[in-house]
């Protein structure tokens, strides 16, 4: 197949505009991510604990854990962020505990939501609104 220089040229910087173009929005909303994880089931409110800090002065690195007793596995989602799921932890038989922390990246003031399946195959939820503040300020 021959090409002639100026397709050449035409096929080139197509490819360059796809790269460059952001991708159609695929995010889920966080009530579609949840019901994904739940299955539809009820979530009952409380039964996580989610240790956030109210205010963060550096929306890079905020450092939060959760916890659940007796939780198989816990989902965390950033309700602002472009794309909302952080993390999922899952717990297995032999862990000491039901309990993880790390630190995540908040695009700025939003809730972050902790969903924890149970072993016993029910779901609870906790959210926690974080301020995330320009120029570590504090206001």
């Amino acid at each position: 197949m021959d090409f002639t220089r100026r397709e050449t040229l035409a096929l080139g910087a197509g490819a360059a505009a796809l790269t460059l173009l952001p991708v159609g929005a695929s995010a889920a909303s966080v009530d579609e991510l949840v019901n994904e994880f739940t299955g539809g089931a009820d979530v009952a409110d409380g039964g996580v604990t989610l240790d956030a800090p109210e205010i963060a002065e550096n929306g890079n690195t905020v450092p939060i854990s959760v916890s659940a007793e007796g939780a198989a596995s816990i989902m965390v989602l950033a309700a602002g962020n472009p794309t909302p799921p952080v993390a999922t932890f899952n717990f297995g038989p032999l862990a000491g505990s039901s309990s993880a922390s790390t630190r995540i990246r908040l695009a700025g003031t939003q809730d972050v939501i902790a969903v924890a399946k149970m072993a016993d195959g029910s779901f609870a939820r906790t959210s926690k609104e974080v301020k995330v503040t320009i120029g570590g300020c504090g206001g």
